[in-house]
Protein backbone atom coordinates (compact mmCIF):
# COMPACT_ATOMS: atom_id res chain seq x y z
CA UNK A 1 0.00 0.00 0.00
CA UNK A 2 1.59 3.09 -0.85
CA UNK A 3 1.11 6.56 1.16
CA UNK A 4 -1.51 7.78 -1.14
CA UNK A 5 -3.60 4.97 -0.85
CA UNK A 6 -6.25 5.36 1.84
CA UNK A 7 -5.75 3.17 4.87
CA UNK A 8 -7.48 -0.31 5.02
CA UNK A 9 -10.44 -0.69 7.74
CA UNK A 10 -8.38 -2.61 10.77
CA UNK A 11 -9.15 -6.05 10.82
CA UNK A 12 -8.75 -7.56 14.56
CA UNK A 13 -7.43 -11.29 14.27
CA UNK A 14 -9.86 -12.50 16.40
CA UNK A 15 -13.26 -12.04 18.54
CA UNK A 16 -12.11 -11.62 21.97
CA UNK A 17 -13.16 -13.79 24.15
CA UNK A 18 -13.26 -12.37 27.38
CA UNK A 19 -15.92 -9.51 25.00
CA UNK A 20 -19.40 -9.60 26.83
CA UNK A 21 -22.59 -9.68 24.49
CA UNK A 22 -24.17 -6.03 24.70
CA UNK A 23 -20.85 -4.72 25.97
CA UNK A 24 -18.26 -3.99 23.74
CA UNK A 25 -14.96 -4.07 25.17
CA UNK A 26 -12.36 -1.81 23.30
CA UNK A 27 -9.66 -3.29 25.01
CA UNK A 28 -10.37 -6.66 24.45
CA UNK A 29 -10.56 -5.99 20.60
CA UNK A 30 -7.41 -3.82 20.69
CA UNK A 31 -5.55 -6.55 22.36
CA UNK A 32 -6.73 -9.18 19.91
CA UNK A 33 -5.35 -7.35 17.26
CA UNK A 34 -2.31 -5.75 18.74
CA UNK A 35 -1.63 -8.07 22.13
CA UNK A 36 1.08 -10.03 20.09
CA UNK A 37 4.72 -9.28 21.39
CA UNK A 38 6.68 -8.39 18.36
CA UNK A 39 3.33 -6.04 17.07
CA UNK A 40 3.97 -3.59 19.59
CA UNK A 41 8.07 -3.34 19.27
CA UNK A 42 7.39 -3.36 15.61
CA UNK A 43 5.52 -0.05 16.49
CA UNK A 44 8.43 1.17 18.99
CA UNK A 45 10.84 0.43 15.70
CA UNK A 46 9.02 2.26 13.51
CA UNK A 47 7.92 4.89 16.22
CA UNK A 48 12.02 5.84 16.28
CA UNK A 49 12.20 5.87 12.29
CA UNK A 50 13.63 2.75 12.13
CA UNK A 51 11.89 1.64 8.73
CA UNK A 52 14.07 -0.96 6.94
CA UNK A 53 13.52 -4.78 7.90
CA UNK A 54 17.18 -5.34 9.28
CA UNK A 55 16.92 -2.26 11.47
CA UNK A 56 13.12 -3.78 12.98
CA UNK A 57 14.79 -6.77 13.43
CA UNK A 58 18.41 -5.51 15.30
CA UNK A 59 16.22 -3.00 17.24
CA UNK A 60 13.45 -5.95 18.11
CA UNK A 61 15.22 -9.05 18.43
CA UNK A 62 13.11 -10.71 16.34
CA UNK A 63 14.13 -13.85 14.07
CA UNK A 64 13.66 -13.17 10.17
CA UNK A 65 10.78 -15.78 9.86
CA UNK A 66 8.96 -14.19 12.97
CA UNK A 67 9.20 -10.48 12.17
CA UNK A 68 8.51 -11.47 8.36
CA UNK A 69 5.10 -12.65 9.21
CA UNK A 70 4.53 -10.05 11.76
CA UNK A 71 4.68 -7.05 9.44
CA UNK A 72 2.64 -8.64 6.94
CA UNK A 73 -0.24 -9.56 9.47
CA UNK A 74 0.34 -5.91 10.46
CA UNK A 75 -0.08 -4.86 6.50
CA UNK A 76 -3.05 -6.95 6.31
CA UNK A 77 -4.37 -5.43 9.92
CA UNK A 78 -3.90 -2.15 8.22
CA UNK A 79 -0.94 -1.03 11.05
CA UNK A 80 1.58 -0.79 8.69
CA UNK A 81 2.18 0.12 4.33
CA UNK A 82 5.00 -0.78 2.48
CA UNK A 83 7.19 1.50 0.72
CA UNK A 84 9.58 0.72 -1.93
CA UNK A 85 12.55 2.60 -1.94
CA UNK A 86 14.99 0.46 -4.68
CA UNK A 87 13.81 -1.58 -7.42
CA UNK A 88 16.81 -3.75 -8.26
CA UNK A 89 16.89 -5.82 -6.09
CA UNK A 90 13.43 -4.85 -4.95
CA UNK A 91 13.57 -3.36 -1.57
CA UNK A 92 10.68 -2.18 0.83
CA UNK A 93 10.42 0.21 3.79
CA UNK A 94 8.04 -0.52 6.27
CA UNK A 95 5.63 2.52 7.47
CA UNK A 96 3.49 3.34 10.16
CA UNK A 97 -0.76 4.12 8.78
CA UNK A 98 -2.15 6.63 10.94
CA UNK A 99 -3.70 3.96 12.96
CA UNK A 100 -0.28 3.02 13.25
CA UNK A 101 0.66 5.80 14.75
CA UNK A 102 -2.14 6.64 16.99
CA UNK A 103 -0.68 3.45 19.09
CA UNK A 104 2.33 5.92 19.91
CA UNK A 105 0.53 7.17 23.62
CA UNK A 106 -0.39 3.37 24.20
CA UNK A 107 3.48 2.45 23.80
CA UNK A 108 4.60 5.91 25.83
CA UNK A 109 1.93 4.79 28.58
CA UNK A 110 3.67 1.34 29.10
CA UNK A 111 7.15 2.66 28.67
CA UNK A 112 5.66 4.73 31.62
CA UNK A 113 4.56 2.05 33.74
CA UNK A 114 7.12 -0.10 32.78
CA UNK A 115 9.97 2.71 34.00
CA UNK A 116 8.19 3.39 37.46
CA UNK A 117 7.58 -0.49 38.24
CA UNK A 118 9.90 -2.55 35.94
CA UNK A 119 13.35 -1.22 35.69
CA UNK A 120 16.33 -1.32 37.97
CA UNK A 121 18.47 1.04 36.63
CA UNK A 122 18.22 4.34 34.81
CA UNK A 123 15.21 4.33 31.76
CA UNK A 124 15.26 6.15 28.81
CA UNK A 125 13.33 9.40 28.72
CA UNK A 126 12.03 11.09 25.38
CA UNK A 127 12.45 14.57 25.78
CA UNK A 128 10.26 17.78 23.77
CA UNK A 129 12.39 19.94 21.72
CA UNK A 130 11.79 22.30 24.79
CA UNK A 131 13.94 19.94 26.43
CA UNK A 132 11.42 18.47 29.27
CA UNK A 133 10.69 14.71 29.23
CA UNK A 134 7.03 13.54 27.41
CA UNK A 135 4.64 11.88 29.17
CA UNK A 136 0.90 10.75 29.11
CA UNK A 137 -1.57 12.10 31.17
CA UNK A 138 -5.07 11.37 31.55
CA UNK A 139 -6.90 14.46 30.10
CA UNK A 140 -10.87 15.22 29.76
CA UNK A 141 -10.89 15.84 26.39
CA UNK A 142 -13.98 19.05 27.11
CA UNK A 143 -12.68 21.15 29.61
CA UNK A 144 -8.66 19.80 29.20
CA UNK A 145 -8.26 19.29 32.90
CA UNK A 146 -5.59 16.64 33.77
CA UNK A 147 -7.53 13.68 35.64
CA UNK A 148 -6.37 11.40 38.57
CA UNK A 149 -7.48 7.78 37.41
CA UNK A 150 -7.02 7.04 41.47
CA UNK A 151 -9.37 9.40 42.89
CA UNK A 152 -12.54 7.50 43.46
CA UNK A 153 -15.24 8.87 40.87
CA UNK A 154 -13.17 10.81 38.76
CA UNK A 155 -14.01 8.47 36.08
CA UNK A 156 -17.24 6.85 35.13
CA UNK A 157 -17.77 4.56 32.15
CA UNK A 158 -20.74 4.28 29.80
CA UNK A 159 -21.83 1.74 27.52
CA UNK A 160 -22.51 4.20 24.65
CA UNK A 161 -20.91 7.85 24.38
CA UNK A 162 -23.08 9.42 21.95
CA UNK A 163 -20.20 11.60 20.05
CA UNK A 164 -18.76 8.78 18.90
CA UNK A 165 -18.22 7.62 15.36
CA UNK A 166 -16.00 5.03 14.15
CA UNK A 167 -12.72 6.61 12.85
CA UNK A 168 -12.15 3.65 10.23
CA UNK A 169 -15.98 2.36 9.09
CA UNK A 170 -15.69 -0.93 7.20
Amino acid sequence: MSADNETPPLQPRRRPANEVPGRPCSIATTLSMVGERWTLLVVRELSLGNHRFSQIADGTGASRDILTARLRAMESGGLVYRQRYQDHPPRSEYHLTAAGKDLYPFLAAMREWGDRWLVDEPPVSFAHTCGHQVTIVPRCAHCRVDVDLAENGAVTATSHTPEWTRHNPD
